[in-house]
């Protein structure tokens, strides 16, 4: 959204409240009704679960349902919390599978076979299938609903498929073509509507790319957007096909991934909604365990200074310095780790390539510390005294280079322990780096200065 379609939104968030409090439900839903379906799911995202299930009552049947595919998973699941149960019943059975499953992910086990008997049978097989599939993978986010063609079918008989599914298939516009149950190829519908009506398809496929079942969702969405694919195949270890990712779903599964990335790597835990929505005890709540971690491991820093006690009583001015040198290595661990945890999500690089990883970030340290160290000694040896100059130039080299090192193997080794990389990234990098930039600093400054 433009920032004055966000401005006419937070507007509309504020009009709905005061609506909702003058319990003025008729205003509220005029109000509602010039706002497109992304506003509404903005503004759902703006108000209180409470007022967010009012406005959802207040939708007519077909657009509440548009309204509820667009939300976020966690906004879904919260919402289905507020609804009453006849509700949430006949919307769990409107909407698709793929998307039932993504909201079962955020309700608790329990509610899950009460929701599924609501279901037909036949949807209740469809669902009941991609919950017995490993979590993050992509068996779980797949459609099983699609349209499939046959290597000697025409182009004419392949349009009678489509129109006879366009009710139900989850998307038309790329065609998996298969032979008992097997992938063989794919066709899109540009394809189709360029070729002549009784050439057969097997003269109009191009090679598929496919993606088995089990593999982690966010790979095989990575890879859907890397090559420019409207949908995805999906088969089992048999090659049978069994589903398709859309583009809109890897768009959905990336966004998500990357919101997860972005928050632990700031040392907090991914908020399941928007934050003006969150309430202030799940935001607490998402971050104090890690500030307690963290405060846990900077418990560190305090024990390297307290063994260095003495040099500092002796050298009071080497206190001024901490700040700078801890604070430079910890921004030179998290800018290697952020870069590598990136590079490892685009498939860039893997475990196995940590020799290389560290080689270049060795040099790209090692050059950063001569840069920032030349500049620190030169500062510091025109202010204090050059042998101080020399303490702070050579630790600046020192701290870069093992800060850039530890930052840029660390999301490897949580890759290769199968933990989220961006778990062991910018707060424990920090962490740590601050303990050993201190240790190198204090050496460094007794053997230049003989204390």
């Amino acid at each position: 959204m433009t920032p004055f379609q966000l401005q006419s939104v937070s507007e509309a968030a504020d009009d709905i409240r005061r609506l909702i409090s003058e319990q003025d439900l008729a205003g509220a839903s005029a109000r509602l009704t010039p706002l497109s379906v992304p506003e509404v799911v903005e503004l759902v995202d703006r108000l209180s679960i409470e007022d967010a299930a009012i406005v959802y009552r207040l939708l007519a049947k077909a657009r509440a349902l548009d309204v509820f595919e667009a939300l976020s998973p966690g906004t879904r699941g919260d919402l289905v919390g507020a609804l009453r149960r006849a509700e949430v019943t006949s919307l769990f059975a409107e909407i698709d599978p793929d998307d039932r499953v993504w909201l079962l992910d955020e309700l608790p086990a329990s509610v899950a076979p009460q929701l599924l008997r609501g279901l037909t049978r036949q949807e209740r097989d469809l669902t009941a299938g991609m919950l017995g599939y490993p979590h993050h993978s992509v068996g779980r986010r797949m459609s099983p609903e699609f349209v499939t063609t046959h290597p000697q079918l025409t182009v004419r008989e392949t349009f009678a498929r489509i129109r006879a599914a366009l009710d139900s298939a989850e998307t038309v516009y790329t065609l998996p073509v298969t032979d008992a149950r097997r992938v063989v190829g794919i066709v899109s519908l540009r394809d189709l509507m360029s070729a002549d009506e009784e050439a057969l398809i097997v003269d109009v496929m191009s090679d598929p790319h496919v993606a088995e079942v089990t593999e982690d969702a966010e790979v095989v969405a990575r890879r859907t957007t890397d090559y420019g694919l409207l949908a995805l195949p999906v088969v089992d270890g048999e090659q049978r096909l069994v589903g398709i990712l859309t583009i809109d779903d890897a768009a959905r599964i990336l966004k998500q991934e990357e919101s997860e990335d972005a928050a632990r790597q700031g040392g907090v835990e991914p908020l399941r909604r928007s934050y003006l929505s969150t309430p202030i005890r799940r935001l607490v709540r998402s971050r104090v365990v890690w500030l307690l971690v963290l405060a846990v491991g900077a418990t560190l820093t305090v024990q390297v200074l307290d063994a260095f006690e003495a040099t500092l009583a002796q050298m009071t001015v080497l206190a001024l310095f901490v700040p700078l040198l801890i604070g430079t290595g910890g921004n030179t661990g998290n800018q290697a780790a952020t870069t590598v945890t990136r590079s490892l999500a685009l498939g860039e690089i893997v475990p196995r390539d940590v020799r290389k990883v560290l080689s270049r970030e060795i040099r790209v340290g090692l050059c950063l510390g001569l840069l920032l160290g030349t500049l620190g000694f030169a500062i510091a040896g025109l202010v204090y005294e050059w042998h101080i100059g020399l303490v702070v130039g050579l630790t600046l080299v020192a701290v870069c280079t093992v800060a850039a090192s530890i930052g840029g193997i660390m999301p490897l080794a949580a890759r290769a322990i199968k933990v989220d990389p961006a778990v062991f990234s910018n707060p424990f990098i920090t962490t740590f780096v601050d303990a050993t930039g201190l240790i190198i600093y204090f050496l460094i400054a007794r053997a230049v200065l003989g204390i």
